[in-house]
């Protein structure tokens, strides 16, 4: 069995932790919210032993990665120049990207905006949005959707409020959030992403009575360690950027995704049922779009929740992209 070695990498400005495994074509896969590298414990010894590098590395304001303090410095600009910092210092001068939840948002920003390194991409969770010249600003959208009632998203907002209530109890904020979103809880159990203005974002997840299977106490013990640790600003300043990173991208307008790509998502992910739309046109925004796969009874965390699937769809699309 291949080791995973762990270390600190100079990049952008910051110290960006590591974990990678093998050697071959560079394969770079970035985590969500709210994860880690940690999130990619099944991938890195499948795709290493099928013959790549693979590199997991925590994202800015995540894990052992740097957290810096203002909220500008999440932007979208930002992370992609860590990531291709990231290749850099790696020494290498092209790299597949994967991404999962906030990861796949990063990923194909990092495609769109150097595709001379970034030759192939997989999409995780969450699909491809192009977008238009008639787009409006994130926040203003998501209000509208949400009418009278308000998005997690918009709840996100603020400085200090979502960090108040995640922090309390830090260990039983992540074992809500794993199940909620995933396949294993019953529909009445799913994480509302709308939810009532007199209601916490906490309010929006259920306790899990037992842990799913894919979700060991150890693999909590690790999320909740680091989140104790770091707290939760970090990754809650991705989405206080989204307005920004919107108002300085108009030159996106229109711009399809061109590279080879793969789309994974679980058929009872919530974020599937919120971008069904976008999925549906996925072939005519991603020209070049190989596979594009729905896992039954699958939800959100599909990396970790169904591995074995996931693995042999990312070797095979890595595979044919050699």
């Amino acid at each position: 069995m291949l080791t995973t070695n762990h270390r600190l990498i100079d990049t952008n400005g910051i110290k960006m932790h590591i974990a990678e495994q093998g050697q071959g074509r560079l394969v770079i896969l970035c985590h969500g919210f709210p994860e880690c590298w940690y999130s990619w414990r099944h991938q890195l010894q499948a795709l290493a032993s099928a013959g790549f590098h693979v590199v997991a590395p925590d994202l800015r304001g995540y894990g052992q990665t740097d957290q810096p303090e203002s909220v500008e410095a999440y932007n979208i600009f930002n992370i992609v120049g860590d990531i291709v910092g990231l290749v850099h210092a790696l020494n290498q001068e092209r790299a597949i990207i994967v991404g999962h939840d906030w990861g796949a948002s990063i990923a194909w920003h990092c495609a769109l905006l150097r595709p001379d390194i970034f030759n192939a991409i997989a999409l995780l969770s969450v699909p491809y949005h192009i977008r238009t010249w008639k787009s409006r600003r994130p926040t203003t959208v998501l209000k509208q959707m949400a009418g009278g009632q308000q998005f997690y998203i918009q709840y996100f907002q603020e400085q200090g409020l979502a960090e108040a209530e995640l922090e309390v109890d830090v260990r039983k904020t992540m074992s809500m959030v794993l199940y909620s979103a995933s396949g294993d809880a019953p529909p009445e159990k799913r994480w509302r992403y709308v939810f009532d203005k007199s209601e916490k974002f906490i309010d929006t997840l259920s306790q899990p009575s037992t842990l799913p299977a894919w979700l060991t106490e150890q693999d909590l013990d690790y999320f909740t360690n680091e989140f104790k640790r770091t707290g939760f600003r970090g990754g809650l300043s991705y989405y206080r950027n989204m307005d920004r990173n919107w108002e300085n991208t108009p030159f996106l307008s229109g711009a399809k995704l061109h590279q080879p790509a793969l789309f994974i998502g679980g058929e009872v992910d919530p974020t599937i049922t919120l971008n069904r739309d976008v999925i549906n046109i996925m072939e005519t925004t991603v020209p070049n779009l190989k596979n594009k796969v729905l896992l039954p009874n699958a939800g959100h965390w599909i990396q970790q929740e169904r591995p074995r699937e996931v693995n042999q769809l990312l070797i095979d699309f890595l595979k044919s992209n050699l």
